[in-house]
């Protein structure tokens, strides 16, 4: 990608030296990218560094693979002196840098280029390059909680049962091509499928007892599409929203739906939400998983906590 970007040679990465702008003591900031969301890496890459150029950044191009999804990059650009990293993907890679950057005083920036893009929906991220690009390289700051589901990093949403399972079956060339729509054709095949008994417990208070089909754990709380299913989750607020989901006809999915589109915060046995610092969530048998649209092991419970005010993110004004 224009000279810049990583090269494989014998399974390992070898990235070439940022070239610096100016003086040697301009600063270095990563752009961590995930290709198969660039339609066009090399213009891509030259917006990137022009604007980086321009306000006298060194720029240093790391694009994700199959082995690397973001983790390694972000620990190498940590490594590099980077000051300021820029996500170039959806939830996942957003997820992956966030994951190493917390704790660390690195800025993180980005660039929305996924299917959902629910991190940056909620920051308010433009998705315009050129407006993306400035949002990063702006001076504005948000300071951010990370959520933490079995020891993995979120910085939107965890979830176990249907959504996962939703997320599980979404085809990567729908999402391509048609973006957040793909999930709900994924959806509409499994809406009135069997509910779970699932047991939860907030803040290690006493269990709940529910029949339903998911339970979602928000650190920010839209859903593909920009729907806000927890509309009082705020990724910066110490807390995480929690909803539990059990329709079991079609007529009650609409309901949910409807209450959805209007961000109301009515709740019923369809709809219930809670807040809490650390959940727990258990099932008699193993169910689909996922964080922030990823897909992780299969298991019988999700344990949900916290890392309050641990990641620095570049956001718009208000």
């Amino acid at each position: 990608m224009d000279g810049t970007l990583l090269e494989a040679t014998a399974g390992q990465l070898e990235p070439r030296k940022p070239e610096p702008p100016g003086p040697e003591t301009s600063p270095t900031v990563a752009f961590i990218i995930n290709r198969t969301r660039v339609r066009n890496p090399d213009r891509f890459a030259r917006a990137c560094r022009a604007s980086a150029v321009a306000r006298g950044w060194a720029p240093l191009f790391l694009p994700t693979t199959r082995e690397d999804h973001g983790e390694g990059l972000a620990r190498h650009a940590v490594n590099a002196g980077a000051e300021l990293v820029f996500a170039v993907g959806g939830d996942g890679t957003v997820r992956a840098c966030a994951s190493v950057l917390a704790g660390t005083g690195v800025r993180l920036a980005i660039v929305p280029r996924g299917t959902a893009n629910l991190a940056a929906r909620a920051l308010r991220v433009p998705r315009r390059l050129r407006a993306a690009l400035a949002t990063g390289f702006g001076s504005h700051e948000t300071v951010l909680d990370l959520g933490v589901a079995d020891g993995t990093p979120f910085t939107a949403m965890a979830g176990i049962g249907l959504d996962a399972a939703v997320v599980e079956a979404t085809r990567r060339l729908l999402k391509l091509h048609l973006g957040w729509v793909a999930y709900a054709e994924a959806a509409l095949s499994r809406l009135l499928g069997q509910p779970t008994e699932f047991t939860i417990r907030l803040d290690g208070g006493p269990p709940l007892h529910r029949t339903a089909r998911c339970v979602v754990v928000g650190n920010a709380g839209l859903l593909p599409g920009g729907f806000p299913l927890l509309p009082d989750a705020r990724p910066d607020d110490g807390l995480l929203d929690v909803g539990v989901l059990t329709p079991s006809s079609l007529t009650g999915w609409v309901r949910v739906g409807l209450r959805v589109l209007t961000r109301s915060r009515y709740d019923d046995h369809r709809l219930e939400r809670f807040r809490a610092r650390h959940v727990q969530i258990t099932s008699p048998t193993p169910l689909p998983r996922e964080t922030d649209g990823e897909i992780i092991a299969p298991a019988p419970s999700l344990e949900v906590s916290l890392r309050p005010a641990s990641l620095i993110v570049r956001t718009p004004k208000s």
